[in-house]
């Protein structure tokens, strides 16, 4: 019996201890436990957006590439003859980096635009918002998941352009390739999660497809080079930065450009697209922090 005593005694006492009001082990309330970076919770909130989008990968990867490969039949049968040269290379050869990176593009944002939108409509938002995640981790995973997607559906893109007749992806600067691939995916997932934020219904986030991405995707130099323009409508394109991201993934496979007349140009484009990303990545984040939209 006195054994017992003690043990309840003893148990009493490490209960003392543990209680973060007596000056236990634990942190004290309010006091954050994980320090830097969530590195489980960014990998598993990757992960599980990353499987969204796998689970239906018929309709989220393959069927982009069909219906990007189609936009290739189309214009190389309508406007593609076989003696029609652009940058020095046929019409399909020319037209397919765009539409590679293109199709990049859209469905990053498609991704993006759906994390949060359908959390805020199935009231699952409080899954995302609760976990110990801060709110860079937050948009860095989603992020990372729609950029994921981006560049599953170029690679099935450019495999399916490979086996098209009078295509050749030989790719002569593989860095700007993958700088401006990237850079591409990024801008998009952004604006794809600014749109999650502040759409209320899928009809807001298709409106944004509609009227804004898919209008400034193929008014940006992806079937044409923008000098056969108007000098005012050139300056319009020269606005629009899905124009450089186009211009500057397809100098990666052809060398060539309409975005300058040197390869430095491009280098330039490629800095600036990075600065522009950098002050979007600010900006999505100051919203994501003030809470606007997503708590009540």
């Amino acid at each position: 019996m006195p054994d017992q005593v003690h043990s309840i005694e003893s148990d009493a006492s490490a209960l003392v201890e543990n209680d973060p009001s007596e000056g236990g082990h634990f942190s004290p309330r309010g006091k954050p436990v994980i320090l830097g970076i969530n590195g489980i919770g960014l990998w598993s909130l990757y992960i599980k957006e990353v499987r969204r989008f796998l689970k239906v990968q018929t309709q989220t990867v393959w069927a982009p590439a069909v219906t990007t490969l189609l936009f290739l039949v189309i214009f190389t049968v309508a406007m593609g003859r076989s003696d029609r040269m652009i940058l020095g290379v046929n019409f399909a050869t020319f037209v397919a980096p765009g539409l590679i990176v293109m199709g990049m593009m859209q469905n990053s944002f498609a991704n993006s635009s759906f994390s949060l939108l359908a959390g805020k409509i199935q009231g699952t938002i409080i899954d995302l918002l609760m976990p110990p995640l801060s709110y860079g981790e937050l948009m860095g995973g989603i992020v990372a998941a729609a950029v994921t997607r981006a560049v599953m559906v170029g690679l099935a893109v450019g495999l399916a352009m490979a086996f098209y007749p009078g295509v050749s992806l030989a790719m002569a600067h593989p860095w700007a390739v993958i700088w401006f691939g990237l850079m591409g995916a990024v801008m998009l997932a952004l604006l794809g999660l600014v749109t999650s934020i502040w759409a209320e219904k899928f009809d807001h986030a298709a409106a944004v497809t509609n009227f804004v991405i898919a209008p400034l995707s193929l008014l940006s130099g992806t079937f044409y080079v923008i000098s056969n323009l108007a000098p005012h409508f050139q300056m319009i394109s020269r606005a629009n930065p899905f124009f450089y991201v186009i211009s500057g993934f397809r100098f990666g496979f052809l060398g060539e450009s309409d975005i300058g007349n040197t390869n430095t140009a491009v280098f330039h484009s490629a800095i600036g697209l990075g600065i522009f990303n950098v002050v979007l990545t600010l900006v999505v984040y100051a919203i994501l922090r003030s809470g606007w939209k997503l708590k009540s």
